[in-house]
């Protein structure tokens, strides 16, 4: 699990080193392009027996990994790694909260609130398209969790993660080419882009799959609330983006509301009467890994 993390927070501060070379359309393209190799590989869906109802949440997720991916490279580029990890990290924060009316999740929700306004501190100087993206890289991802459950349930195995991410390759075809030829890609930021792709890619998912098999699902998604502080260290030691205490204060309390959100959620299913023993409740949401 702490493989999947850091390859996954390596991964984009890898990419923004390429940024000025090719900008961040340029590293998506690039890594969405290897994405798409290794999960059609995994998956090997078979598209032409798709009915109309399976490929329609299937498109809707490709646009999803379309915007999400650059929404959330470009915001990194802006306001930096950690804040914009942090602030995408809203979105399946918001989706766990959703349609709950437990106090603590409420609770949990008013404290992230609050942390994301200690971070975008609101001034003349703030980067507001840079915050924009982050959030918009932060619905893309509630949507994709939602997405990927009606895919999930449509389609089997990872066919249609697979499907969605060649479709979303595709649709970079034409934009990568364009960035590329414009903006030729220097043998350092090309190895940077595709080390992006195998470490924000295969990388975890390859680690996520032997993860899954040895801890329960509940403990992965707790785990994976640690991924803004991993986005912030690693953006120190990479890029030397330094945050200061208020900053890491917030951060500490989005990590914590989502923790606490999990922890309760997996203690309700647990307990809810009727579940066979020995089961484990479902994960909370998909690892960025399948984008």
């Amino acid at each position: 699990m702490l493989g999947s993390g850091l390859s996954n927070q390596i991964g984009a501060s890898v990419a923004a080193l390429a940024f000025p070379v090719v900008g961040p359309a340029g590293v998506v393209a690039i890594r969405q392009w290897v994405a798409a190799g290794v999960l059609w590989a995994v998956g090997r869906p078979r598209p032409r027996s798709f009915t109309a109802a399976q490929w329609r949440p299937v498109l809707g997720l490709a646009l999803v990994f379309a915007v999400m991916n650059l929404s959330l490279y470009t915001a990194i580029g802006r306001i930096g790694l950690g804040l914009a990890v942090t602030l995408e990290f809203c979105g399946p924060l918001a989706v766990a909260l959703a349609g709950s009316r437990r106090r603590i999740d409420a609770l949990c929700a008013l404290a992230a609130a609050a942390a994301v306004v200690v971070l975008t501190r609101p001034s003349p100087s703030t980067d507001y398209l840079g915050v924009g993206l982050a959030l918009l890289a932060a619905v893309c991802w509630g949507c994709y969790i939602l997405l990927n459950r009606t895919v999930g349930r449509r389609l089997p195995g990872l066919e249609g993660s697979a499907a969605a991410a060649a479709v979303s390759g595709a649709l970079y075809l034409p934009v990568g080419a364009l960035v590329l030829w414009r903006h030729p890609p220097t043998p350092a930021a090309l190895a940077c882009a595709l080390a992006a792709g195998v470490l924000s890619s295969a990388v975890p998912f390859l680690a996520d799959l032997l993860a899954l098999r040895r801890v329960p699902a509940h403990f992965f998604g707790v785990f994976m609330s640690l991924n803004p502080v991993l986005a912030a260290l690693v953006g120190l030691v990479v890029l030397d983006q330094h945050l200061d205490a208020a900053a890491w204060t917030a951060i500490g309390v989005v990590v914590g509301a989502n923790t606490a959100a999990v922890t309760a959620a997996s203690s309700e299913s647990r307990a809810a009467p009727g579940r066979p023993p020995g089961t484990r409740p479902a994960r909370p949401w998909p690892s960025r890994a399948r984008r």
